[in-house]
């Protein structure tokens, strides 16, 4: 299968659920309370994140995608601090207020990585905080691709098979995170998304993955829902379908440092990826990815739409070597979000000789990125003179790709590079060979937005056109 990064921009998604703040005291625990056998905790700071529902909304922003949220808070400062955080980060809320029940809040106490007990402050919200809801939701849910139910079972989606109805009857895939053993109420939705243990509590024990796809169509059947997608932990996730088999994919993650909030990143990039076009099978793949990226950080934490790409084209391998101009800069584009140093040099590499090899393995030290622009074969035509190239484009740009020295080969069929210059910005542009700074072609472009321009040496007595005269005398 392979993966390629959905067009996060264009989704639209509306997201109903149970949201929550999650609260995070950290700080170090060097000695035993004198009252009780417990660890004494000198709080150093305080983090607060948006959770449940809120979670999945930021996960949904943090693509680049559109996201509008529907839940229930209290009249308290942590609705207030909770709606200013999913705002600043993009997410459109429309809050219901219950003006006797508290905004739920868990807080975590942590020290050295390690989350010592969790106090939760909540109450059940009832039928009168949630008069409103499906009146809200009726007038948003038509400006959405789809919609997102995230069930924490806190009252918020107390009637969500009116809502699942709702979305229905104007074609809106809906997608289920559910909650509790009652899977009836969640019939005619799209997709369920259920772990392992939230299945099994429905269907009972699955001795192997045979009857876990034989347990799961049968429930799938009886609820009229069109996929299944049951989260595995460290057996990764299986996707099942009525008309198509079973897709089980492993678990991404290389270590689980956290699972807290990794159900809402699964359900988010999910329906984000869906809203966006891709399939099912494609979208469950880019999800298991983003899965194994969350659980690998501390808390609830949302996966960025860079972060995301970046796995991806590791995943495909295309992280690195030859690339199209468009590939390149959305590549650099990525590395400067975080925080790499890219270099930037051209040339026309006809023949690669020792001078070269030494010349981009010293321009690659100079920063954390090499991106090599070589002349396409007219281009060289053009510069050399009749002859030349030796080598076409694509053999040229072949043997660069393999040196260990530089990250992304990209060709250009003008004589400069300036276009690229352009597009890129590069941190450095570096010529090789015998020019002084003033005759580096774009240098005055790159020095004029900070970047910087240098000058490296060749190896004593290389040159591709020493070589082509060598060849010629021999021959």
């Amino acid at each position: 299968m392979k993966l390629e990064m959905p067009p996060f921009q264009q989704a639209k998604l509306l997201v109903i659920g149970d949201v929550m703040l999650d609260r995070y005291w950290h700080g170090t625990a060097s000695r035993i309370s004198p009252e009780a056998p417990v660890p004494v905790v000198q709080v150093g700071n305080q983090e607060d994140r948006p959770g449940g529902a809120g979670n999945v909304a930021l996960n949904i922003a943090a693509l680049g995608s559109a996201a509008t949220l529907i839940g229930v808070v209290g009249e308290d400062d942590n609705a207030k601090d909770l709606e200013s955080r999913l705002a600043a980060a993009g997410v459109y809320c429309e809050f219901l207020r219950s003006p006797d029940k508290p905004t739920i809040t868990k807080l975590r106490v942590i020290s050295q990585h390690q989350q010592l007990i969790r106090l939760d402050f909540e109450h059940q919200f009832d039928e009168q905080d949630v008069a409103e809801l499906q009146t809200l939701a009726e007038s948003l849910i038509p400006s959405a691709q789809v919609l997102v139910l995230s069930d924490y079972a806190k009252g918020a989606l107390n009637d969500v098979s009116a809502l699942i109805a709702l979305a229905r009857n104007q074609n809106i895939p809906i997608i289920v995170d559910p909650k509790g053993t009652d899977f009836k109420k969640y019939r005619g939705a799209t997709l369920l998304t259920p772990n392992l243990s939230e299945f099994e509590a429905v269907v009972g024990p699955c001795a192997n993955e045979k009857e876990l796809v034989r347990k799961g169509l049968a429930l799938m059947s009886e609820l009229d829902l069109q996929a299944m997608l049951i989260t595995r932990g460290e057996h990764g996730m299986t996707l099942l379908r009525p008309d198509s088999e079973e897709l089980h994919l492993p678990a991404r993650a290389r270590e689980v440092f956290d699972v807290t909030g990794a159900g809402d990143t699964v359900i988010s990039v999910l329906a984000s990826a869906l809203a966006a076009g891709d399939d099912l099978a494609d979208a469950t793949a880019i999800a298991n990815l983003a899965a194994g990226l969350v659980v690998g950080k501390l808390g609830t934490a949302a996966i960025s739409g860079p972060e995301l790409r970046r796995a991806i084209m590791s995943e495909q391998n295309s992280g690195m070597g030859v690339m199209t101009a468009e590939q390149l800069r959305i590549a650099v584009h990525d590395a400067k979000a975080h925080g790499e140093k890219i270099v930037f040099t051209n040339g026309c590499f006809d023949i690669i000789h020792a001078g070269h090899v030494g010349y981009l393995s010293e321009a690659r030290k100079l920063g954390d990125r090499l991106v090599v622009a070589i002349n396409a074969d007219d281009s060289v035509l053009r510069l050399k003179g009749a002859g030349r190239p030796i080598n076409p484009v694509e053999r040229r740009m072949t043997v660069l790709g393999g040196l260990e020295a530089v990250d992304w080969v990209v060709s250009f069929d003008e004589d400069t590079p300036e276009s690229l210059l352009e597009s890129l910005q590069p941190d450095i542009l570096v010529k090789g060979g015998d020019y002084s700074l003033d005759q580096i072609v774009g240098g005055k472009y790159v020095l004029s937005y900070g970047g910087e321009v240098k000058a490296l040496e060749f190896l004593d007595d290389c040159s591709t056109s020493a070589i082509v005269e060598k060849m010629k005398d021999s021959s």
